[in-house]
């Protein structure tokens, strides 16, 4: 799980966990007080619809600590999220209380959900959306991606893009036979893209180090491919796309 080093308080690991001056988390930088082990992390859930609500359970069986963030305590809770071993807080008590968060809101929703939360602390947040604008376009691409905008809306955040290009069915079951499909994360810092490698992997899904958010730029489109191919071809969404090795 993420733990402390011994006599390190969160304070502790919030003040160190600040952005460069750029804004964004420096590649490959010592993080120190954190590292990832085989036991279980306490996962904050942002967005708790199709997708949020899949990989909570997902998550949630292989042993974790799941808590949905939710924003209207006026609403009453579904019932799909009360499952065993899931918890059901307002959102800034589910960040508060996570070792990592998980961003599944649509993308319409995901600005307005992250600057609500004044502070991250540097954890690790794994950024599940893509910018989908109007006739399944992407609203940034080329030049910029929604991972590196993310980023911009939580600077003290770790940005880690990742579950974004699949449907939601893979998420509960990414195994074809003896084959697991692919999950790629990408992000600036490499204990917290550890850390999206290592939740994917206990999902099922053959899960990937990407190299830096920049390279959200490529992921971002891979989604199109595949809810182009689901949603337009014909394809249906029982694909996912794998690695074949000789």
């Amino acid at each position: 799980m993420l733990q402390l080093d011994p006599g390190r308080d969160r304070r502790d690991l919030r003040r160190e966990h600040t952005p460069g001056r750029s804004g964004r988390w420096r590649p490959g930088r010592p993080v120190g007080t954190v590292r990832v082990t085989g036991g279980r992390m306490r996962i904050g859930v942002i967005g708790s619809g199709r997708i949020g609500g899949t990989l909570g359970r997902g998550l949630a069986a292989a042993g974790h600590e799941v808590t949905y963030g939710w924003r209207d305590p006026t609403k009453p809770v579904p019932d799909d999220l009360r499952h065993e071993r899931g918890a059901v807080a307002p959102v800034a008590e589910a960040v508060g209380g996570a070792d990592v968060v998980i961003l599944s809101t649509p993308w319409a929703a995901a600005e307005a959900a992250l600057t609500a939360i004044t502070d991250f602390g540097g954890k690790p947040l794994l950024d599940c959306t893509n910018p989908i604008g109007p006739g399944l376009t992407l609203t940034h691409g080329h030049t910029d991606s929604g991972g590196e905008q993310v980023q911009r809306w939580a600077p003290t955040a770790r940005v880690v893009k990742v579950f974004n290009t699949t449907g939601m069915e893979n998420m509960a079951d990414p195994r074809y036979g003896e084959h697991a499909a692919a999950m790629l994360a990408c992000g600036d810092d490499d204990d917290a893209v550890a850390v999206g490698v290592r939740l994917a992997t206990d999902l099922g899904f053959e899960a990937l180090p990407f190299g830096p958010l920049k390279n959200a730029r490529l992921l971002e489109p891979m989604a199109l491919v595949w809810i182009d191919l689901a949603m337009v071809r014909g394809q249906g969404r029982g694909f996912a796309f794998g690695l074949l090795r000789r």
